[in-house]
């Protein structure tokens, strides 16, 4: 085969090449960051349905294993803490995103991450960087099948994630490229997720599958179990089978700021990413033109059509497809609802009747060329009045330490009703100190609330 076409193998050298000691400053503080906002929203999570029930139906003995899961006391199976964790994680669809996979690296990439860490009682410095090399795995992973694979219905979390996951358990495990390679392709012939459970509990389910894909991945190569090296590119592998496209060179090519973690969005509202822009856009007219809801005689959203399979639910009737929906973030939006707090996004409040007349005076154009992630919204007022604003909420922030100060805002709203003040400033210490974790194992016990679950 060709050298230009040994896809896999050339991106496990480059996860390889992530070293500790000589990553940019800015890349293992966007790398801690990451690491800060998968603590809150997991923590946030922790009374959501996705981690009652998936715990309820799959955790074993507490003394079987020795890997934590977020929020509950003993130690478990790495598998099952990859799992639980990597769904707990995304279940309130508050984690961060990267659009060269259309998903969400994190939830997956760290989630399978610390299970393997706490297994093995690796150092923090070694984590931050194996998670830079799972991250950065992952996108270029997604950049080699995108767009198709997303139109086709698969959701990159879960399939494009488990790569991200096996290249950084591999890092962790100071494997070879070959071994990284081999991992890579037992994750990929497990990779799995659809867009059509999008507003429900599979979603984030295929988040934690993906987590546990490439950890078991990594370790069953460590054990000697054999694996093809080349799934990436070989006839019936994972990009024949996944998507039209084949962008090895968009694969292989550095990003214009060297990283894909450069180009990481971080949330601040609840919802799917893709409803960001919109929601941005009414703030920004509400605050120029001081508009009412009541005066608002209709709403005309355009978007990329890329949305209309993510987040263009029409009538949602619970909060979790609330969360799916362009029209209804417009709505809340309008209505000044907090689209920052997860308790935003409940069944009762998204059936209210102030809610529903708005979404029915919202109107969704779909175009076709246009960012992802950019919305421009007008707002026709009943006294004939326009108000228009454009805004694309794919542009990562520029200003890293404006972005320090919000995650940890972040944090602290979403940790302190768990662990209270005391405990949530314990654990984000030692985030801010896991560089010089002499074991992140330590982690663990920050993060189990005082009314656990056993």
């Amino acid at each position: 085969m060709p050298e230009d076409r040994k896809i896999t193998l050339a991106l496990a050298q480059r996860a390889l090449s992530h070293r500790t000691g000589e990553l940019p400053r800015d890349i293992v503080l966007r790398a801690r960051q990451c690491i800060v906002d998968w603590f809150a929203v997991t923590l946030a999570a922790l009374d959501d349905p996705t981690h009652t029930r998936l715990a309820a139906a799959l955790i074993q003995d507490e003394h079987t294993g020795r890997a934590s899961i977020i929020g509950r006391a003993g130690h478990y199976p790495a598998s099952q803490a990859a799992l639980i964790n990597g769904a707990t994680a995304h279940a309130l669809d508050f984690d961060d995103v990267n659009l060269a996979i259309s998903g969400h690296p994190s939830a997956v990439v760290f989630s399978a991450l610390l299970a393997l860490a706490e297994l093995e009682g690796s150092r923090g410095d070694a984590v931050l960087s194996a998670f830079v090399a799972g991250y950065e795995t992952a996108c270029r992973v997604g950049r080699l099948v995108c767009p198709d694979h997303l139109t086709r219905g698969f959701h990159a979390t879960g399939t494009v994630g488990s790569f991200g996951a096996a290249a950084a358990c591999a890092h962790l495990l100071n494997f070879d490229a070959p071994q990284t390679a081999a991992a890579m392709g037992l994750a990929g012939t497990q990779a799995s997720g659809l867009k059509a459970m999008f507003g429900t509990m599979g979603k984030p389910l295929h988040a934690g599958l993906a987590a546990r894909a490439g950890l078991e991945s990594a370790l069953l190569v460590r054990n000697g179990f054999g694996s093809r090296p080349d799934i990436l590119e070989c006839p019936n592998g994972f990009a024949a089978t996944h998507s039209a496209d084949f962008n090895a060179q968009a694969a292989l090519c550095d990003e214009p700021g060297g990283f894909h973690l450069r180009n990481n969005l971080f949330k601040y509202d609840a919802s799917c990413y893709g409803t960001h822009a919109a929601i941005e856009c009414i703030r920004q007219i509400k605050q120029r033109h001081g508009i009412r809801p009541s005066a608002v005689d209709s709403v005309h959203i355009r978007a990329d059509r890329s949305i209309d399979t993510i987040c263009n639910i029409e009538n949602p009737n619970t909060g979790l497809q609330g969360k799916f929906s362009i029209r209804l973030n417009a709505a809340f939006s309008l209505l000044g609802v907090d689209t920052g707090k997860i308790e935003s996004y409940d069944d009762e409040l998204v059936n209210d009747p102030r809610v529903t007349a708005i979404v029915d005076r919202i109107k969704v154009e779909l175009v076709d060329g246009w960012p992802s992630m950019q919305a421009e919204v007008a707002i026709q007022t009943r006294d004939g009045q326009r108000h228009s604003h454009l805004h694309d909420a794919g542009l990562a922030s520029p200003d890293i330490d404006d972005q320090e100060a919000r995650i940890n805002q972040k944090f602290q709203n979403l940790a302190i009703p768990v662990l209270g003040p005391e405990g949530a400033g314990e654990l984000l210490a030692a985030l801010h100190a896991i560089e010089d974790a002499a074991n992140v194992r330590d982690l663990a016990r920050y993060c189990v609330p005082q009314k656990c679950v056993a």
